[in-house]
């Protein structure tokens, strides 16, 4: 009798569709796997080909000056004689100023939002620290011009230079636009950055050394100094990727800074970093040795830039690599 039921196949017969499925399954992961590795290898091979080409366009620089370009201080497109040490020391010392605002200001602000704020006071602080990310260099730029430098100019450089002129870092002619001016604006663009990988980092240390600090009858500070300590070097991370932000600014330090290829030791002084030379030259070059000479500038910054978020990430990986371990036990 009937059923009129198929009956299961039996024997090599009906091994067949399921080895069919397991190869057709391998190709396709294979497939994929290639398709992602393709990926990841045009990023490199980008990365790659960028510094080839710009080692390629500053080959007359290099011929011409070699390594003492980097401890020249004349740039002087008229009679072809350049050097890279004003825009070296203009970048170092913008992005230093930067720091030293932003870094105590940023740990004020993630430590408030990791450790004592109420979630509904920390979410809308969090949203408006990351909100100044988004606003465009330009922008700041404007600000700077407009606001903080008139400002600066009447009111704050004076004080400064009456209580601390007896020192060569604030003597000088005062003008509004300069140094220290392009360091408070590049301060509170890496405010963001170092606020929000600082509070992730302070999150990721586990809760139990908190509670633990706290029973033995710590206090809070005393208990957020030992999170401060157990983070230090995600923090020093944050800190290291707030420098890389900095010395890459270009639009708005160019605002801001003066435009003048000297060094300095007054911070009212103009100055120039290399990303604002080159934004403001690069249109205007004047020989091939001179656009050879601002290519070689764009390459030691990205040396400089590539060598800082290594070493920046490498930190932050330190931290968040035990709390990944955490989460998985």
């Amino acid at each position: 009798m009937t059923t009129g039921q198929t009956p299961p196949l039996t024997g090599p017969l009906a091994k067949r569709p399921v080895k069919r499925a397991r190869a057709s399954g391998r190709w396709a992961d294979s497939l994929f796997k290639l398709t992602t590795l393709m990926f990841a290898l045009v990023v490199a091979g980008l990365v790659v080909i960028i510094v080839v080409n710009m080692a390629m366009n500053a080959q007359l620089s290099f011929e011409k000056f070699g390594f003492d370009f980097i401890t020249r201080s004349i740039w002087d497109p008229v009679h072809e004689e350049f050097g890279a040490l004003p825009f070296i020391y203009g970048t170092a010392m913008s992005s230093l100023i930067a720091l030293i605002i932003a870094v105590p200001l940023s740990l004020g602000i993630a430590i408030f939002l990791s450790e004592h704020a109420p979630r509904r006071l920390a979410t809308p602080i969090a949203f408006l620290v990351q909100l100044l990310a988004a606003i465009p260099s330009v922008v700041y730029g404007l600000w700077g011009i407009f606001v903080l430098a008139p400002l600066l100019r009447d009111h704050v450089y004076p004080a400064l230079q009456k209580a601390f002129g007896s020192l060569p870092l604030f003597q000088g002619q005062i003008n509004g636009l300069g140094l220290l001016t392009a360091g408070i604006i590049l301060s509170i663009m890496v405010v963001p950055i170092i606020t929000s990988v600082t509070t992730d980092v302070l999150r990721a240390v586990p809760a139990a050394q908190r509670e633990a600090a706290l029973a033995l009858g710590a206090t809070r500070w005393e208990a957020t100094r030992i999170i401060l300590q157990n983070a230090r070097s995600g923090i020093t991370g944050a800190i290291i990727l707030g420098l890389g932000r900095a010395v890459g600014e270009t639009m708005a330090v160019t605002m801001v800074i003066g435009n003048r290829p000297e060094i300095s030791a007054s911070l009212f002084d103009p100055s120039f970093t290399i990303a604002s030379a080159i934004a403001n030259e690069f249109s205007e070059v004047t020989s091939e040795i001179h656009r050879n000479a601002l290519v070689e500038l764009g390459l030691i910054l990205f040396v400089i830039t590539f060598v800082i978020n290594a070493a920046a990430r490498l930190l932050v990986y330190a931290v968040t690599r035990g709390q990944g371990k955490v989460a998985h036990a």
